[in-house]
């Protein structure tokens, strides 16, 4: 049967698969971010898609890298959900 505790449950997991899929790309944008923007400040550069371009590139490896991780991560969550309908409607 479907209880407020399992429908809080099911939210609470929802929010912590999205906030682990989607902290390796954010943390690997937000350090080459705050590198690049070291790098200007030292060298006195200020052109705008000096940092776009190499947060881009940083992003992408990271979804290369962790992408069979962040499948999985989702997959088991999607199983488990599945799975559960038939005891949740029950």
């Amino acid at each position: 049967m479907m209880t407020p505790e399992t429908v809080m449950t099911i939210g609470q997991q929802a929010i912590r698969i999205a906030l682990l899929l989607s902290a390796p790309p954010l943390i690997a944008g937000l350090a080459v971010g705050l590198l690049v923007s070291i790098f200007q400040a030292a060298t006195q550069i200020n052109e705008m898609t000096l940092s776009f371009i190499p947060k881009l590139v940083a992003m992408f490896v990271t979804l290369l890298i962790a992408g069979p991780w962040m499948l999985s991560l989702m997959v088991g969550y999607m199983h488990q959900l599945f799975s559960s309908i038939p005891t949740v409607v029950g």
